[in-house]
């Protein structure tokens, strides 16, 4: 099986204009993400989606390829497949370029997915509710899913609603990871398709595949992702990096 891990890498984010190059710890964020990456053993070739040249010459100067990409595409997806319409792939993992702790274990388990079910459309990564604010948080995606695990709905909301109790709610929702991984036949007709009513009014894109009546499997994982939005974040991410080589 044939699978290209893409890294869509925009310089222009609104936030935190560069962010693909802004140091961490003495490296471009974007080198953390590609070497992370690299420790994946299922994942063939690594991938750089981007719209800015000196993006992608540091892309190609870690041994990734690297594409350039239109800057007015709507959405993250919308990058990963102008990347590998016209390559010869058959699983695609849409890897988040602003997440430097990203590793091959959960890669990997992503695209296991795959193996064991070969009409298996897309995947995705959860990990438990672990508090309030995971809960709360309208910054990220909470995730209800059926006795197959496979995704029932995607909320900002806290989800399930129980009349009972919170701490309900906190034992069957699960906080999203944004890792995606498409069969590339899916993925071409998720973006061929207009978004959703209900992708727009959450925000999240996932929701269209949904929509179209997809499955999506999602894994459980013990892993926290920590994304660099705002160059403030730069400092607290530095300070896990450190615990984790330590």
């Amino acid at each position: 099986m044939r699978v290209v891990g893409v890294i869509p890498s925009r310089y222009g984010s609104t936030r935190f204009p560069g962010k693909p190059l802004a140091r961490i710890g003495g490296k471009p964020l974007l080198q953390w993400v590609i070497e992370g990456v690299k420790t994946s053993s299922k994942i063939t070739d690594i991938l750089v989606a981007t719209d800015h040249n000196e993006i992608f010459e540091l892309a190609k100067s870690l041994g990734a390829l690297a594409v350039m990409t239109d800057s007015e595409l709507p959405s993250g997806s919308d990058r990963v497949w102008q990347a590998v319409k016209n390559r010869d792939v058959d699983v695609v993992v849409n890897i988040q370029g602003d997440e430097p702790t990203v590793n091959g274990e959960i890669l990997d388990l992503l695209v296991s997915c795959f193996e064991r079910d070969e009409d298996l459309p897309m995947a995705t990564l959860a990990r438990p509710i672990k508090n309030k604010e995971d809960l709360e948080s309208l910054a990220t995606a909470k995730i209800v899913v059926d006795k197959d695990q496979n995704a029932i709905y995607f909320s900002r909301y806290p989800i399930p609603f129980s009349r009972n109790s919170k701490d309900a709610v906190s034992q069957l929702g699960l906080k999203h990871i944004g890792l995606y991984a498409y069969r590339k036949s899916f993925l071409k007709q998720f973006c061929e398709c207009e978004p959703a009513g209900v992708e727009i009014a959450e925000g999240l894109e996932q929701l269209r595949a949904l929509y179209l009546g997809a499955k999506i499997k999602v894994l459980k994982v013990d892993h926290e992702s920590w994304g660099v939005d705002y160059p403030e974040d730069i400092e607290k991410v530095e300070a896990i990096l450190r615990k984790g080589n330590s």
